[in-house]
């Protein structure tokens, strides 16, 4: 489906014909469901936020200083200029279309000669917040937050420590009852007492800023941390310097106007909501159209699964081993051969006639180099001119693992310089998305997720059926999923398959090898799984830990995706997302025998049918839905 942008984006950005002030300004969504009330308390800076009229983020504080000076104490509110912002674009991820509606305020905050802004956008599905310190382009300035986001009592949490950087596992906490000094990764996912409201706690159009965390303080709440005040990942200390360490964990300096990214609070009435929220995203400024003419639509964008020889048996890393990866890919359906670091040992030659050889079946080839080598921007500029001289369309970008600026400042050079010789971006060993794939469509996904290169995960079940509500509330993740071997621990093949319907990266890459996927029993199901959708339902049977159960539509067919946790349960999942008519569906489902094994089968359903699963350990069931 092609779009019209002029006629389907609408800004409407509405000032108020007269300017309001006051000491307790509210901002509410569309809907008047949300409302975002900025107030003082003992003349700092405070917020809460409420759906309802039940609080889901308690009075918390807004804490920021510039240069060790705090600028939200003794400080009073002033005018707010109110304005609405109401779009869609088109959106690789979830759906096909994005949806953003907003009322929004730009508040005039005072502390003495100091004057900035504080704006809040809230949404039919949450709120966020940033503040703009205006300062002259010569001025440098250190800055800090301690912002508060406090919960409401008996709020459940998922989230992981920073250890690993973005590759933990997630853990299931109270909030009444966590102690002081925990970190955590955003997002945090977090399900208020006695109701389906979920919140995801997380930031926005991240740049020309460090990258924030979370730190539990004994209260129910979650604090604010900039880089300078976070632990540095075991990935970092592992492949950088001990002088590398010290320099980032130095606060960063921002020179003119201070912006930060934008503070979001995704409050989501269900897990479907929660799933579908495109609030990160729509925080970020559109694609540029010198860059992308036609926006994420841009011709040489080209999302697609992927073949990846790196953790399953395919070979050695050779010219004709690829080209067979190639030629595979080309017979499953997919777009993209990724090439791990073994291609640094190649001439040229080969890579051209690897590309020559690819292009020619419709496959794009990527190489993986590590971020060390980019630091340098003449080093950097030129390896990927000569990456486009060589005809290579993407490059999987390794091993970033902070969030320093210095680190997100790379980011950005690195989109707008791939974006300029049209080439892609696979971030691995990454911070979180933070929504500039709006911004950037080159970057087709980024890791920071334990995947399946997580080779020790015990459960992998739970960890799967976790993940959906959790780290991908925020954006796409490179997974790699699907194995067949001893990686995919107690999930079943089944369990394996409908993963890759569920895990969304517009960059499907697949773990297995394309020998693997093709001789598998279920290769036909495998090859029509798409790597980005129209419309996504998360059904009900589907809770975080437990289970996920997803219908998600491309074109005219639909999809029935269900990944089973480490408890057996049957699910009965009523057919309804279907329209009308009769379809006829292919299934894979578990072998009772083995859970290395698939059960293949065939049947006619309508909107009014219903599937029963009676899934084990680690079960899974997918299913396409095609009307004749």
């Amino acid at each position: 489906m092609m779009f019209d942008i002029k006629r389907l984006v609408v800004l409407v950005l509405l000032a108020s014909t007269r300017l309001l002030s006051a000491q307790n300004l509210t901002v509410k969504s569309p809907d008047n469901r949300i409302a975002f009330h900025l107030f003082t308390k003992s003349d700092s800076l405070f917020y809460r936020i409420a759906c309802d009229g039940k609080e889901v983020i308690e009075a918390s504080p807004i804490r920021m200083s510039l240069d060790a000076k705090s600028i939200t104490d003794k400080v009073s509110i002033g005018k707010a200029e109110r304005y609405q912002v109401k779009e869609e674009y088109p959106w690789n991820g979830v759906h096909s279309v994005a949806k953003s509606h907003c009322n929004g305020s730009k508040i005039s905050i005072s502390q003495g000669v100091l004057r900035y802004t504080v704006d809040v956008r809230v949404f039919n599905d949450g709120a966020a917040f940033q503040l703009t310190v205006p300062g002259k382009p010569d001025v440098r300035r250190i800055a800090d937050e301690s912002t508060v986001f406090r919960l409401p009592a008996g709020t459940t949490a998922w989230y992981h420590d920073l250890y690993m950087h973005y590759e933990g596992e997630y853990a299931r906490k109270n909030m009444d009852t966590v102690q002081a000094a925990q970190w955590a990764a955003p997002s945090v996912t977090f399900r208020l007492p006695d109701s389906q409201l979920y919140l995801s706690v997380t930031e926005a159009d991240l740049k020309n800023y460090g990258g924030m965390a979370l730190q539990t303080d004994g209260n129910r709440g979650m604090v604010l941390r900039l880089p300078q005040n976070q632990p540095t990942s075991y990935p970092y200390k592992l492949r950088y310097s001990a002088e590398d360490v010290l320099r980032l964990a130095q606060p960063a300096v921002i020179t003119g106007t201070v912006t930060t990214p934008w503070r979001v609070i995704v409050v989501a009435n269900g897990l479907n909501a929660l799933v579908n929220s495109d609030i990160v995203h729509n925080l970020c400024p559109p694609p540029d159209k010198k860059l992308f003419p036609q926006g994420i639509k841009t011709d040489w964008i080209q999302p697609g699964s992927a073949v990846w020889k790196y953790l399953d048996n395919g070979g050695e890393g050779t010219l004709e081993t690829m080209k067979e990866y190639s030629r595979q890919a080309a017979e499953l359906g997919f777009k993209h051969n990724i090439l791990e670091g073994f291609w640094k040992k190649w001439p040229d030659g080969d890579l051209k006639s690897l590309v020559d050889y690819s292009r020619a079946k419709g496959v794009h080839i990527w190489l993986w180099e590590h971020s060390k080598e980019l630091r340098d921007a003449k080093t950097r500029q030129a390896f990927f001119k000569h990456c486009r001289d060589l005809g290579v369309s993407g490059l999987k970008l390794d091993f970033f693992d902070h969030e320093a600026k210095e680190e997100i400042d790379l980011y950005q050079s690195i989109l707008r310089e791939t974006a300029e010789l049209q080439l892609m971006v696979d971030f691995h060993g990454a911070n979180k998305p933070t929504g500039q794939e709006r911004t950037w469509p080159n970057e087709l996904t980024r890791e920071a997720v334990k995947g399946m290169e997580a080779s020790k995960l015990k459960d992998r079940a739970g960890h799967n059926v976790t993940l959906p509500f959790t780290r991908f509330v925020t954006g796409h993740a490179e997974y790699t999923p699907v194995h067949f071997g001893e990686r995919r621990k107690n999930t079943t093949w089944a369990h394996q398959i409908a993963s890759a319907a569920i895990f969304s990266a517009p960059l499907l890459t697949y773990s297995a090898s394309p020998q693997h996927l093709l001789e598998n029993p279920a290769v036909d199901m495998i090859k029509s799984i798409p790597s980005v959708w129209d419309e996504t339902i998360v059904l009900p049977g589907s809770a975080i830990g437990e289970a996920a159960v997803y219908a998600r539509r491309s074109g005219k067919s639909w999809f029935l995706a269900v990944m089973n946790g480490a408890t057996p349960r049957r699910i009965d999942i009523p057919l309804n997302f279907l329209g009308e008519g009769t379809f006829s569906a292919s299934e894979v489902r578990d072998s009772a025998e083995n859970p290395a094994s698939v059960t293949l089968g065939k049947g006619g359903y309508d909107k009014n049918g219903s599937i029963s699963l009676n899934l084990g350990e680690g079960g899974g069931f997918i299913a396409k839905f095609v009307r004749p």
